[in-house]
């Protein structure tokens, strides 16, 4: 049997199959489930600093004797206090039960807390943490520049205060995707997460409404980000790359992987097939790599990516009226 082990953020897995951050990894006794499928890592359900606020606004709006402002600090610390406290015991018992990689995952909008929340992460026993950023930008008078500046500026400072490597889960709305990774990188991240999937609103017709597009991933959202994987690990040569989004089975895993990805995150898929469909991608990894005499996941890594391929240009926007101008 092939030797799986991958190196990623600087931590040992045992192979390159990561769990992402979801309603998946928010119990310990889910994560055994994952665990016991073969997970060669978790990255644990993120902490919402907007989340800790609305269940703090909840809970005063609905309250009573909250005229006074000290019961009210009193009881925004005591909430806040008790959502990190329960995370944290989360990252503490899954790592005194599971010998795997424990990754937590933090989403923020003050800069204070992004700072608060890594450092007790860390002191938790985590082994490396996900900043989960997204700013969607929507000023018109704003400028490019300043909206990138604040994912640096979030990098940079929690990586003064933590010791344990940093990963930043990105989304696609970039003008300069590869810029913003090399710039990353240089702020402190060892590595980045392609792509996150954020909240999509849709519109109910009927009831004149919003409401929640499709939550979970389809096989075909892969290729959102296989391009980007290839391009960025070969343009990128020291930041290690997650491939996330539309991992739906091994083949997508290997995929993934000759693209030059470091690892592969999947979530949809369990939610859809359970975690049985861990250890589907896995056997099917280890009967490619034994059908094509790969004896480590390191012999064919990135064989596909931008600068391997006899013609790069296949992975850029402007082949698509080469390759289907004529399809009908």
């Amino acid at each position: 049997m092939a030797n799986l082990e991958t190196k990623y953020l600087g931590l040992t897995l045992k192979n390159p199959i990561i769990v992402s951050s979801s309603g998946l990894t928010n119990s310990v006794d889910k994560i055994g489930k994952l665990v016991e499928a073969g997970a060669g890592a978790v990255v644990l359900k993120s902490l919402f600093e907007e989340q800790i606020n609305h269940e703090i606004n909840n809970i005063i709006y609905k309250g009573e004797g909250f005229d006074y402002p000290e019961a009210a600090d009193y009881v925004k610390g005591y909430t806040r206090d008790n959502s990190v406290g329960d995370y944290l015991k989360v990252v503490k018992e899954t790592k005194a039960k599971y010998d795997i990689p424990v990754i937590a995952s933090i989403n923020c909008f003050s800069s204070e807390e992004w700072v608060d929340f890594a450092q007790q992460i860390q002191e938790a026993g985590a082994d490396a943490l996900e900043l989960n950023v997204f700013v969607l930008n929507t000023d018109k008078n704003s400028d490019a520049a300043a909206y990138e500046q604040l994912y640096v500026d979030v990098v940079s400072n929690v990586s003064k205060v933590i010791s344990i490597p940093i990963s930043v889960k990105l989304g696609m709305y970039f003008s300069n995707l590869v810029n913003v990774v090399n710039r990353i990188s240089v702020s402190g991240a060892k590595g980045v997460v392609l792509f996150n999937r954020f909240y999509e609103p849709d519109i109910d017709i009927n009831k004149l409404s919003l409401t929640t597009a499709e939550v979970l991933s389809t096989p075909a959202d892969m290729r959102r980000s296989l391009r980007w994987v290839a391009i960025t690990s070969d343009k990128i040569q020291n930041t290690d790359i997650s491939a996330s989004t539309g991992v739906h089975d091994g083949e997508a895993v290997i995929k993934q992987l000759l693209a030059g990805a470091t690892t592969v995150q999947t979530c949809s898929a369990i939610y859809k097939n359970g975690p049985q469909v861990i250890t589907e991608m896995l056997d099917k990894l280890n009967a490619w790599m034994d059908e094509k005499g790969y004896q480590s996941v390191d012999d064919f890594r990135g064989l596909m990516s931008y600068s391997k391929i006899e013609n790069p240009a296949v992975y850029e926007r402007a082949q698509f009226m080469k390759y289907f101008s004529s399809y009908e």
